[in-house]
């Protein structure tokens, strides 16, 4: 026979951290208390009555606050959910309202949704979470959705700890993790459900932005993926908004470092890219006030750059790598022109993008050849629809021609002023992979390069 909620989760408290709870059966019309595990009371210490055992968990609850969770005893899936209960009278209205349903319940303490962590659930070989969430998370749009194994990676790059859930194959765990320790055995993971015999599925395609990468920066998140697939990263020092700083990456074998802006998603050249060391909090409280847009300043250890660029995925899947020799900024930004690369690097820069869109399908990536070694500067998901003279395609009522050379400001401001039914011709020469074409493609505008 199949165990109840409470069962398991008792069974959980003796190795796993479970946040501090009382359990509930309904019993004639009253509830009669299961177990429990509550900081200062032995093991399933059996209280009075249904107050006292709520008065004790909020008294010793984190941030004196408790759910409570409903479930029918032969349903694997909860009912109704109440989060965030502040006193006594209320926790016990609830109770009453949901043991009239013949529901079995259990109170836990409420744990900071909002302090930094995620929320999620791990099936099989795969791992879902997002932040400023319980682990139902995984019901609404926006978890980020990962193979367990790179899941596991960007976790513990991220909060510098191993999370525990290793648990049998084929269960289904609800979990979170914590920057302090929280719960009953005072550890990072809280493990919320454990339910056995779940079925398995293969992971969903791991595509961003999503709630974790807009949590950290887009290029963070897109960085902490290709370190966990393992190509080459250049030593990164994240300084984030809502996470304690932390590092992942390779040794350049280079004390040059770049500064680097990581806003919520890709805003191609908008914010600060500069060879050097900047002073972080100035530069996010100049350009970004309010905190609503960037979310981390990067410290990432140079390159020295023999070529540099960038490769993206264009129509039927077919890769397009542009770059030249030394830095590769001023390409980037449309000031300077593609040149023809050397076979070694093409074929250097084809090896890793061919093991990154074996994982994750088409991809986008900008890149640093030292000579030897190919280093992933920025990666992100997803294909383009670019060819050699048109860099969004799709059909337009009239053309307005932009100069390529008017910089990434100009376009911004004509793509916001363009009524609809109006493409864009560039003139000029630009890379199809520089931000030029990354701004045309973001703002899906048809576009194409004039007199190529």
């Amino acid at each position: 026979m199949a165990l109840h909620k409470d069962e398991i989760l008792n069974s959980l408290a003796a190795t796993a951290n479970v946040a501090q709870f009382v359990a509930f059966r309904p019993l004639g019309g009253r509830l009669v208390q299961s177990y429990c595990r509550i900081t200062g009371f032995e093991e399933n210490h059996r209280f009075q009555d249904s107050k006292q055992a709520v008065e004790a968990l909020l008294g010793r609850s984190s941030d004196r606050m408790v759910n409570v969770r409903s479930y029918e005893p032969n349903s694997p899936r909860s009912r109704e959910f109440v989060y965030g209960l502040r006193t006594v009278e209320e926790t016990l209205a609830v109770l009453d309202r949901l043991a009239a349903e013949d529901l079995h319940l259990i109170v836990n303490e409420t744990i900071d949704i909002h302090d930094g962590g995620v929320s999620g659930v791990v099936q099989g070989q795969l791992i879902e979470f997002a932040p400023d969430d319980t682990p139902r998370c995984v019901e609404k749009p926006g978890a980020a959705s990962l193979p367990l194994a790179i899941g596991l990676n960007i976790l513990n790059t991220v909060y510098g700890l191993s999370a525990e859930l290793s648990f049998a194959q084929g269960s289904r765990v609800e979990f979170s993790i914590h920057p302090k320790p929280r719960g009953y055995h005072q550890r990072h993971t809280i493990v919320w459900e454990l339910e056995r015999d779940a079925p398995s599925f293969l992971p969903a395609a791991l595509t961003w932005p999503n709630r974790f990468s807009r949590h950290l920066g887009d290029k963070v998140f897109g960085l902490l993926v290709a370190n966990a697939l393992g190509v080459p990263v250049p030593r990164t020092t994240v300084i984030g908004r809502r996470t304690a700083p932390f590092t992942f990456g390779r040794d350049t074998g280079s004390s040059e470092v770049w500064t680097r802006t990581a806003p919520t998603e890709p805003q191609p050249g908008l914010y600060t890219t500069v060879k050097g060391w900047l002073d972080p909090f100035a530069l996010l409280s100049s350009e970004d006030p309010d905190g609503s847009n960037i979310r981390s300043v990067i410290c990432q250890s140079a390159v020295r750059a023999e070529f540099s660029g960038a490769a993206v995925t264009g129509p039927n899947g077919q890769i397009i790598i542009e770059g030249r020799r030394g830095e590769g900024d001023r390409f980037m930004l449309g000031l300077q022109l593609p040149e023809t690369l050397p076979s070694f690097v093409v074929e250097n820069v084809s090896a890793i993008y061919a093991v990154l869109a074996s994982r994750l399908g088409p991809v986008r990536f900008e890149w640093v050849h030292d000579g030897d070694v190919v280093w992933i500067v920025q990666l992100h998901c997803g294909g383009t629809g670019t060819t050699a003279d048109v860099i969004v395609p799709g059909d337009a009522d009239t053309w307005v021609e932009f100069e390529s050379s008017a910089g990434l400001d100009k376009l911004r401001s004509l793509l916001a002023s363009l009524p609809p039914g109006e493409g864009i011709l560039v003139v000029g020469r630009v890379g199809l992979t520089s931000h030029v074409a990354d701004l045309l493609r973001k703002a899906n505008r048809p576009s194409k390069l004039k007199g190529v």
